[in-house]
């Protein structure tokens, strides 16, 4: 890393570093941003491309399980093709995805667009947290960098659901995919002229058995989720549910066996990282899946427009903003325990309270104090959870910790919306939204909230019996390495 950062032509600028900083953090922005933005579009989508209830959770799902399933593979090509080479042939990619994802004519061609979206942000995201690492690899000025970083990045919920909104309400649905391309173009000059390259050194050798596994394997149990809708004892619901288990338990003996696995074993293995990982891929299913049941209720239902529904979402990632630093102070006084604990249940509440909706509800009585209430719960999720997972992790596992928190969170969210439509298909009789009343589509999203806070409930279960331990031993130790936060959600 020093040996590039000596040649590189910028390196006398002073704020070469911070340019740099800038580029990786509009990164990361539109990586997580493009995981809310097309929330808030889908509806008009849907009726756009003529797609069926089934056929419109891909638009989200193919996105995050790509990501998800990826982003292990993504973090090596990262630390040994080089990390900027990576991270510019991923904003080339996003960029191309989203140029095709936004001129679809079908909806299977908007499916497979938002696919090589996640595709390519499993490049860009590991890419830029290992760039923004070489960059500021100690001191002050590592802590003021992440804080940025972070700040940004927990922000890219929010402005997802707001540009989203506004780009359908005054341009066109397809602007939620076709503003990316700015964003590539910042990042692609930004990245050429500030950004350095670095690689990882020893054993360079890919894992290409283990990604192919875990790939199928989520995919396989995903859709077989996705199938559950047209019932649980389908042939094809069964079939698809075994085969990702049968590929899921080959892959970890797999693991096992390589001498340089794409996710050792260890660091799934710890319990307590392990019920880290586990709360994670709840938490994604409720930010991901029932999020999106909650767009749907806010245009279909209360009949707001794209802008307006974008602008009611925001008091979930406001709640959890305005909490976030209450939940940083507390971190170091009562430890993380506590708070995955009760966190899980104060967004169960939340949930539970959102699940009483009606068609002809005031949203400022039944939505947004729901929503509220389920930020302030997630700032007690998250917070802790980015410590937690990196509980006892070694210096050269840290990034490998990082990496799956994030690929819990994409990969539960996920499985999550596949539960959460066949739970919505079982209420509303598995028809099309034209032929069925706002009653029946409000009753089935409220038996989605329901799903969703049982999940919560069991994330905290969780918690209480297997994140266990003094709160000085549940915090990383303040080696370098092991503060690497995880990407942010």
């Amino acid at each position: 890393m020093s040996s590039s950062l000596r040649s590189h032509p910028l390196r006398f600028h002073p704020a070469a570093k911070w340019w740099a900083l800038f580029v990786i953090s509009l990164t990361q922005l539109v990586v997580v941003l493009d995981g809310t933005i097309v929330n808030i579009a889908l509806p008009q989508a849907q009726v756009a491309l003529n797609m069926d209830d089934h056929l419109r959770q891909w638009v989200v799902t193919a996105y995050a399980l790509a990501f998800g399933a990826l982003l292990l593979l993504g973090g090596r090509i990262a630390d040994y093709w080089g990390r900027k080479r990576t991270f510019m042939v991923g904003m080339i990619g996003f960029g191309l995805a989203s140029l095709y994802a936004g001129l679809a004519t079908a909806g299977w061609e908007l499916i497979l667009g938002r696919g090589l979206q996640g595709v390519f942000a499993a490049m860009l995201a590991p890419a830029a947290l290992a760039l923004l690492t070489t960059l500021f690899p100690s001191g002050k000025e590592r802590n003021t960098a992440f804080a940025v970083f972070g700040t940004v990045a927990g922000a890219g919920a929010a402005v997802g659901l707001v540009l989203g909104g506004f780009l359908t309400e005054f341009l066109d649905w397809r602007w939620c995919l076709l503003v990316n391309l700015f964003f590539v173009a910042v990042g692609l000059i930004g990245g050429a002229l500030f950004l350095t390259e670095s690689k990882a050194g020893g054993d360079n050798r890919y894992d290409l058995w283990g990604a192919l596994l875990v790939t199928l394997g989520l995919g396989s149990l995903v859709y077989g989720f996705s199938l559950a809708e047209t019932g649980w004892g389908n042939p094809l619901t069964i079939g698809f549910l075994a085969l990702g288990v049968v590929l899921l338990a080959v892959f970890v003996w797999v693991q096992a066996k390589v001498s340089n696995p794409l996710l050792p074993l260890r660091v799934v293995t710890h319990r307590v990282r392990g019920g880290a990982f586990l709360i994670q891929a709840v938490a994604g299913s409720v930010m991901i899946g029932a999020t999106l049941y909650l767009t749907f209720h806010l245009q279909i239902v209360l009949g707001q427009g794209a802008l307006e529904s974008g602008i009611a979402s925001l008091p979930l990632p406001l709640g959890t903003m305005l909490l976030a630093p209450l939940a940083t102070k507390l971190l170091s006084s009562i430890g993380p325990r506590p708070m995955l604990i009760g966190g899980p249940l104060v967004v169960a509440a939340g949930l539970f309270y959102m699940s009483f909706i009606t068609p002809g509800g005031n949203y400022f009585v039944q939505v947004a104090p729901a929503l509220l209430v389920m930020g302030f719960g997630m700032a007690f999720v998250f917070i802790p959870l980015q410590n937690v997972a990196l509980t006892g992790v070694k210096p050269h596992d840290a990034g490998v910790a990082s990496a799956v928190t994030n690929s819990a969170m994409q990969i539960g969210g996920s499985i999550g919306l596949s539960v959460f439509t066949a739970v919505y298909a079982a209420v509303v009789g598995g028809h099309a939204q034209g032929g069925i009343g706002l009653e029946v589509l409000a009753d089935g999203y409220s038996a989605t909230f329901i799903a969703a806070a049982i999940g919560m409930l069991i994330a905290s279960a969780i918690a209480t019996t297997m994140v266990r331990g003094r709160k000085e031993d549940l915090l990383p130790q303040g080696s370098a390495e092991s503060e690497t936060p995880v990407l942010a959600h």
